[in-house]
């Protein structure tokens, strides 16, 4: 191998690296606790069904339904600066 293939593989692998390393921390946090996934349940059942995860997160949805959200979950988005 050359050593621009080499330097090539090397750059590609640490990009794959990095993208893994932050959907894993993102993750978690975008699940909530336990209370805060069941202030949000009824809102994600009644506004983001059609959401599917090759959309994008759920938090997407709740976020630009904003106005439609219960309180109780509205209160969990803005607890996490959402």
């Amino acid at each position: 191998m050359s050593h621009r293939t080499v330097l090539a593989l090397a750059t590609a692998l640490a990009s794959i690296a990095t993208i893994a390393i932050s959907v894993a921390l993102a993750a978690p946090a975008e699940q909530g606790t336990d209370q805060e996934r069941d202030a949000c349940r009824k809102d994600t059942v009644r506004l983001c069904a059609d959401v599917k995860p090759e959309d994008g997160p759920m938090l997407n949805c709740l976020k630009t339904n904003r106005q439609k959200l219960s309180a109780a979950c509205r209160h969990v988005l803005e607890s996490h600066g959402q």
